[in-house]
């Protein structure tokens, strides 16, 4: 048997988000159907995250057991010869049998798109947040770099995930514009559910002027989620990495419990 890691992207519009769900369309449920099918026996996968509907990838990682003989490297080209057009098969490997897609990442990054233009673009509709506003992207690079480095992110989490401790590090983040178009990008050891979407809700009521950049510290301090900005619409989110290494062992919330970021 061989334990194969597997990057794959989707657009996560028409999904239920990834994990499988009776009824509903999703992620999961395409992959491991168009996986039993090319490898001729029953296939079950573990991701990195369980990303919400609406919520795209460009770097989701599964991994998946299998003794199929295709040769490893061949895998996504018959796989994507097999799934649906807003499925993609990017790259297979081989990996040690006790490899785990979530518990053996140490990073994983999101990128979140704002369409900050009066007319929003018909090509970005389903993967930019349309704000015709103009946002004040100073002042929210600003209020950003208040997140950097390791905090309690309680403020910045959903219910309906218990995951533990709410303390994560942000490795980076980066608030970028581009003619009318606005990227956040975020990379953190791990989210919360919903952190991503909140600190972009957060972020946008900083640039539109109705909160001052240093409240973003208060925020923080507060461990309080009615603090925080409204929750950014699912499609502007994408998980863009999953990053893996060495990882160090420290109390600052590595360990990932159930449904992250969306």
């Amino acid at each position: 048997m061989k334990h194969i890691k597997l990057v794959i992207g989707y657009d996560g519009t028409d999904f239920h988000g990834f994990q499988r769900q009776k009824g509903l369309r999703t992620v999961q449920e395409e992959l491991e159907r168009t996986l039993t099918i090319l490898l001729r026996h029953p296939v079950r996968v573990k991701a990195a995250g369980r990303t919400d509907t609406g919520v795209h990838a460009e770097g989701q990682v599964v991994s998946f057991w299998t003794s199929c003989p295709i040769p490893v490297e061949r895998l996504p080209l018959a796989l994507n010869s097999l799934l649906p057009s807003d499925i993609v098969a990017k790259k297979a490997n081989q990996v040690s049998p006790n490899f785990h897609p979530r518990f053996d990442a140490t990073s994983r990054v999101y990128r979140y798109l704002i369409d900050n233009r009066p007319t929003p673009s018909a090509l970005l509709r389903r993967y930019a947040w349309h704000i015709p506003e103009p946002l004040n992207v100073e002042a929210m690079k600003q209020a950003a770099q208040y997140l950097l480095g390791v905090h309690d992110f309680a403020s910045f989490h959903a219910s309906g995930s218990d995951l533990g401790s709410t303390v994560r590090e942000m490795k980076r983040i980066a608030v970028v514009k581009r003619g009318g178009v606005i990227s956040i990008t975020m990379e953190a050891n791990a989210f919360l559910y919903h952190m991503a979407r909140i600190i972009v809700g957060t972020l946008v009521e900083i640039g539109l002027g109705q909160r001052e950049p240093e409240e973003m510290h208060s925020i923080l301090e507060a461990r309080d989620r009615s603090v925080a900005g409204k929750t950014a619409p699912p499609h502007g989110l994408c998980l863009m990495q999953v990053k893996y290494g060495k990882r160090r062992c420290t109390n600052h919330g590595t360990a990932e419990g159930g449904r992250e970021a969306f």
